[in-house]
């Protein structure tokens, strides 16, 4: 199928002579095609994963290829977060600080393993199962570590992904609609979501009393 044969494939009979001359698309296929071939990842990487990602942008492998070679060094200026690595209970707090600064619309990926939920580490004391836990995860990423080959697959998927999206439906083109800003975790003896404060206080107060608690009223008494 050419180029021209794609444009005007939504139900409009155009002229075979004006096939050549002139292009009959949506609105939504137009602008999610330029979208798709500008995505700018942001320059972020957590550990084994991240060489991965590298290689990807080498020439062997050709990012270019899709428009995504320009890695931008500001969350500011970028629109595609691949978590490329472990999330410790140490990073997320950052992780979700970058994930806020970027601007609408935005993607995330989660390249690996250990980004997707765990992967090898998932049982120890520092490390988040799964970035998802805290932030949206558009495209998921299997492997440990990944190829090259298949962040490829999974940048293609995220392409297949805006393609199918709408500017009459999404909610950050939606008029007086905000940049939905999700709470820093907190770092503190565990990592402590924000938007779970409620639930831990009323799991708290269902937790029966300790032993020092239990016997410092006697202790008073004597």
């Amino acid at each position: 199928m050419t180029e021209n044969e794609t444009l005007n494939s939504p139900d409009y009979n155009v002229p075979d002579e004006l096939k050549g001359a002139i292009g009959i698309t949506t609105i939504d296929r137009l602008y999610n095609w330029g979208r798709r071939s500008s995505v700018w990842p942001m320059m972020f990487g957590l550990a084994c994963c991240a060489i991965e990602m590298i290689a990807t942008a080498a020439s062997r492998y050709d990012l270019a290829r899709f428009g995504m070679e320009v890695m931008r060094p500001s969350p500011r200026q970028s629109d595609l977060m691949i978590v490329a690595g472990t999330v410790t209970k140490k990073m997320i707090p950052s992780i979700v600080r970058l994930y806020n600064q970027m601007p609408e619309p935005k993607y995330v990926v989660a390249m690996g393993a250990c980004a997707s939920g765990g992967g090898p580490f998932k049982e120890g004391y520092n490390v988040v199962a799964g970035v998802d836990k805290f932030i949206p995860v558009d495209v998921y990423i299997p492997g440990c570590p990944p190829t090259p080959q298949a962040l490829l697959a999974g940048l293609i998927k995220l392409q297949e992904k805006i393609d199918k999206e709408s500017i009459r439906k999404v909610r950050w083109y939606r008029k007086g609609a905000d940049s939905v800003e999700i709470p820093v975790p907190v770092l503190g003896p565990d990592v402590m979501d924000p938007r779970r404060y409620q639930e831990i206080k009323h799991l708290a107060a269902q937790q029966p009393a300790g032993p020092a608690e239990a016997s410092a009223p006697h202790a008073g008494k004597a």
